[in-house]
């Protein structure tokens, strides 16, 4: 296999998503229990998390996984196309998480929480992919 194939290219970019994306649920994680720990409603501890993993998701994944010949793909067009599709995600993730909690209590939503974001990280894998890093 050529080894600048599309599929090839996929398989690392789909690597490198991986490992970018457990350190940012690692990080929006925390930033979730702890907030919700201290007292904070699982609603505004769901969007301080996505907002922080979102962050570091994003310098992350610019330039890292979708960086193209070692150049970043990063800058303000970029972070607009990925607030495009972050906040829709986040949307869901925080509905989803808050049902959790006031359905089955906060401690299941702190297990729920990294489900939930996994199931999310496929569908922005490609959204990432095909139009905010293109």
């Amino acid at each position: 296999m050529n080894p600048s194939s599309p599929r090839q290219l996929l398989f690392r970019q789909g690597g490198s998503f991986i490992a970018v994306g457990l350190a940012q649920l690692l990080l929006d994680w925390l930033v979730f229990v702890g907030l919700t720990a201290l007292g904070v409603p699982a609603a505004p501890g769901n969007l301080a998390g996505r907002i922080s993993g979102a962050l570091l998701g994003f310098w992350l994944n610019g330039r890292v996984t979708f960086a193209r010949d070692g150049t970043a793909r990063l800058g303000w067009w970029r972070f607009a196309k990925f607030l495009l599709v972050r906040v829709p995600l986040t949307v869901v993730s925080t509905l989803a998480v808050t049902w959790v909690a006031t359905s089955l209590g906060l401690a299941h939503a702190w297990l729920a929480k990294p489900l939930v974001e996994g199931v999310l990280a496929v569908v922005a894998f490609f959204l990432w992919r095909h139009v905010v890093y293109r």
